[in-house]
C-alpha cells in the first residue's frame, strides 16, 4: 500500500535524491525545499507547495500536482512525462531545454504532418495547416484545432481507403482531401483528454494508440 503524508513541513529543507515516488502528500510544504534530483514519480500531491522549489534534474513522471503551487519552482533538466499539471499555479516557474516534456511538443508555428489511428486499423495521414491552433501537455500526443486529411492506409496492409471514423465520436469522419474542423477544441494545454483533433508526430506512435 503506498504511503500517505498529510500536512508536513518540508519547507526549505535539503531533500536532494530524496525517494518519494509512488506516494501520496496532501497540503504538505515543500517551499524553498532543495529536491535536486529527488524521485517524485507517480506521487499525487494534493494542496501541496512547491513555491520556489529546487526540483533540478528530478523525475516527475506520472505526478499529479492536484491543486498545488510550483510559483517560481526550478525543475531545469526535470522529467515532466505524463505529469497532471492542469490543477497547478505554474506562475514563474522556471525551466530549460533540459526539462523534458514541459514545452510544446508539436511545432509552434508553420504547418506540418501528423498522424492518428481510427477504427478499423486505419492510419490517418494529416497536415496541420500553419493558422491552425495546436497544443500538447505532457507527452507525445497532440491536439489541433483543424487539419486536412492526406492519406488514409491500413495499419497493416498499407491499402488506401476513402474515410475512417473516430474511436472517440462515431460521428466524426476523416475524409481523404478534406478538412476536418473540431469544434470543440479546449486551449487549455494542461487538459490532456480534451476537446481537440489528436494526433502523434509520428506514424509509429499513433500505431501504438490502443
Amino acid at each position: 500500500m503506498n504511503a500517505t503524508l498529510k500536512n508536513h513541513d518540508y519547507s526549505f529543507r535539503k531533500l536532494q535524491q530524496a525517494s518519494f515516488h509512488d506516494m501520496t502528500f496532501e497540503q504538505v510544504d515543500f517551499s524553498n525545499a532543495d529536491l535536486t534530483g529527488a524521485n517524485l514519480s507517480n506521487c499525487l500531491c494534493i494542496d501541496c507547495d512547491f513555491s520556489e522549489a529546487i526540483l533540478k534534474d528530478a523525475s516527475l513522471q506520472g505526478i499529479d500536482f492536484q491543486n498545488s503551487r510550483l510559483r517560481g519552482a526550478d525543475i531545469s533538466g526535470a522529467n515532466l512525462y505524463f505529469a497532471m499539471l492542469e490543477h497547478a499555479d505554474l506562475t514563474g516557474i522556471i525551466h530549460d531545454k533540459r526539462t523534458k516534456f514541459f514545452d510544446l511538443y508539436c511545432p509552434a508555428e508553420g504547418p506540418f504532418i501528423g498522424y492518428k489511428k481510427c477504427f478499423d486499423f486505419r492510419i490517418v495521414q494529416l497536415l496541420i495547416p500553419a493558422d491552425a491552433r495546436r497544443t500538447s501537455a505532457t507527452n507525445t500526443c497532440c491536439r489541433c484545432d483543424k487539419a486536412k486529411v492526406l492519406t488514409i492506409k491500413d495499419m497493416y496492409t498499407n491499402e488506401d481507403y476513402d474515410e475512417a471514423v473516430s474511436y472517440v465520436d462515431g460521428n466524426f469522419v476523416y475524409r481523404v482531401g478534406e478538412y476536418v474542423v473540431a469544434e470543440n477544441f479546449n486551449p487549455n494545454r494542461w487538459a490532456d483528454s480534451t476537446g481537440g483533433i489528436h494526433f502523434w508526430l509520428t506514424r509509429k506512435e499513433a500505431e501504438g494508440y490502443m
